[in-house]
């Protein structure tokens, strides 16, 4: 569908994102520091983080799986719009992700932004939601090696690299990959629209 290229640091020390704000859909179980890192490179660039979920109050962070921080809900994906964002992130953790794509507006949320062409950063058991959403088909993508099948499944080209930027499109395999997620994800949400970010 397009081409994809490896991910590159960029300088997020930048205020690039001037106060755009930036939706993080999550839930309980999301893995901490696929919320937190992200959140932050998104706040050091200038952007305004905003966690979306299923239900007003506070989502469990974990650690693996032992029980991290609580974090507290900005707005649930019911009141939430696309259009009210530059970008939207997309964080692991395994029963994060497989309840929101149980949820038809949080899957509902997700299409709306490649509806508006707008960038998506999806890390881990993130881009399940992504297969749920019916918006891989052409697309390179990775994420953590167990879902390998099930995005190949909705279309995808999966490879095994640290992290994959395809037209607005960033995806990374777990933890491991946050430095280089994170710079991708704040230099796409600077750049805005991408015509060929589309379901």
């Amino acid at each position: 569908m397009s081409d994809a290229k490896q991910c590159e640091p960029c300088d997020t020390t930048e205020q690039c994102l001037k106060g755009d704000k930036i939706a993080f859909l999550a839930t309980d179980g999301v893995e901490q520091s696929e919320l937190t890192r992200p959140w932050e490179a998104v706040e050091k660039a200038g952007g305004q983080p905003v966690l979306v979920s299923l239900e007003m109050g506070e989502i469990q962070g974990m650690h693996h799986d032992q029980n991290g921080d609580r974090f507290t809900v900005g707005i649930t994906v019911d009141q939430a719009k696309a259009d009210d964002f530059v970008g939207l992130v997309l964080p692991g953790g395994v029963a994060n992700p497989d309840t929101l794509r149980t949820c038809d507006k949080a899957v509902q949320f997700v299409r709306d932004f490649f509806q508006q062409h707008k960038p998506v950063a999806a890390i881990c058991h993130g881009p399940w939601l992504l297969a749920e959403a019916d918006v891989l088909n052409g697309r390179k993508v990775t994420s953590y090696a167990s879902i390998k099948t099930d995005l190949v499944n909705a279309g995808a080209n999966w490879v095994d690299e640290e992290c994959v930027c395809d037209e607005g499109l960033v995806t990374s395999r777990s933890p491991d990959d946050l430095n280089a997620f994170c710079d991708k994800a704040v230099e796409e949400f600077a750049e805005g629209k991408h015509e060929k970010q589309t379901v």
